[in-house]
C-alpha cells in the first residue's frame, strides 16, 4: 500500500449555465458547459487503522468535519461498494471558498474517490464509478473527468468538448456564501431553450465571443439572494483586457476570462487590493 496519495481537486467553473426545465421530482435540467481553473483545494489520503479525517487551508473553519461531509460519505459510500472498511487518514486542504458556486464540495468528493480507489486498489468499471458519483452530487462526475465539458439534464450526460483555447481566468468571491436551493426558489421566467457546445473556438476572444450568444440564467436570482454579486460582477468588467464576466454555478464567485497570464494577474492584484476582503485569484484554465 502507498505512504500517501495526493490529488488535486480543481475549482469548476460555468462557463455558461441555462436552465432549460423542470423535472417532476424538482430537480431543474440544465445546460452547462463546464471547465476547471488551475486554483483549489487538495486531497491526501494515507493508511491507517481507522477512517480519520482533518482539514487545514485558509476555509477549513467554515466547514464541518462531520459524517454531512461529502468527503466522509465519498469515502464511507465507496467502501461499501467495494465490501470493504473504509480505513484511511484523509486530509483536506480547503483552499476555495464555500458554498461559493465553483464546486469545492463535488470536486473534493471527486477527489476523495480518486485518492481512495488508489491507496485501498480498488478496481471499478467507469458506470460504477460514475454512478456512485453521482449519487453524491450533480457536480461530481464531471469533476472526475477534471475537462472541459458540456452537462445536461441534471448533470449526469457529460459530453467532452474539443479543445478549447488557452486563457486565463481572474475568479472573485466576495465571501458571501450562496445555498443553491434558495437560488433556484428565487428563479423566475421561462425556461431557456437548448444550447449545446459543438463549437471550437481558437483563440480566448474566439471563446468570448461565442459564450455572449449564452448565459448563466442564475445570475438574477443570485443576486436577490446576495446583492454584492452585481458589485463584483461590475468590478470585474471595469478590468483592463477582460473578454467576458459572468457569475458561476448559483454564486456568488465570478470570474472574468482573459487572453494571457499578465492580463489575469493584473486585474486580480487590482481587486484585491480595492477589495481586500474579497476572495481573488488569477488562474490559467485547464485544457
Amino acid at each position: 500500500m502507498p505512504d500517501k496519495i495526493s490529488v488535486f481537486a480543481p475549482a469548476k467553473i460555468n462557463l455558461y449555465l441555462h436552465v432549460t426545465g423542470k423535472r417532476e421530482d424538482g430537480f431543474h435540467l440544465l445546460d452547462s458547459l463546464i471547465v476547471f481553473a488551475d486554483c483549489g483545494d487538495q486531497i491526501v489520503a494515507a493508511p491507517a487503522d481507522q477512517l480519520t479525517f482533518s482539514m487545514d487551508g485558509p476555509f477549513a473553519g467554515a466547514l464541518s468535519s462531520g459524517d454531512d461531509n461529502l468527503v466522509i460519505k465519498a469515502a464511507h459510500m465507496l467502501a461499501e461498494l467495494a465490501g470493504i472498511e473504509p480505513l484511511a487518514k484523509i486530509t483536506l486542504t480547503k483552499n476555495l471558498p464555500i458554498a461559493s458556486g465553483i464546486g469545492g464540495g463535488s470536486a473534493d468528493a471527486a477527489a476523495t474517490l480518486q485518492a481512495l480507489i488508489e491507496l485501498w486498489r480498488i478496481t471499478l468499471s467507469q458506470d460504477e464509478l460514475f454512478t456512485l458519483a453521482g449519487q453524491l452530487g450533480a457536480d461530481v462526475p464531471v469533476c472526475l473527468t477534471g475537462k472541459p465539458s458540456f452537462v445536461s439534464s441534471i448533470g449526469e450526460k457529460i459530453t467532452p468538448t474539443a479543445s478549447l483555447p488557452k486563457a486565463w481566468l481572474a475568479l472573485v468571491n466576495p465571501g458571501e456564501p450562496v445555498a443553491t436551493p434558495e437560488v433556484f426558489a428565487k428563479r423566475v421566467g421561462d425556461f431557456s431553450a437548448a444550447q449545446p457546445f459543438d463549437v471550437t473556438p481558437a483563440t480566448p476572444n474566439e471563446l468570448a465571443s461565442i459564450l455572449g450568444e449564452s448565459q448563466n440564467d442564475l445570475t438574477t436570482a443570485a443576486t436577490k439572494v446576495a446583492p454584492v454579486i452585481s458589485d463584483v460582477l461590475s468590478a470585474l468588467r471595469a478590468t483592463s483586457g477582460q473578454l467576458l464576466s459572468r457569475l458561476s454555478g448559483s454564486g456568488a464567485t465570478c470570474f472574468a476570462i482573459f487572453d494571457d497570464e499578465t492580463a489575469a494577474r493584473n486585474a486580480a492584484t487590482s481587486l484585491q487590493a480595492d477589495h481586500p476582503a474579497w476572495w481573488v485569484q488569477a488562474a490559467a484554465m485547464r485544457d
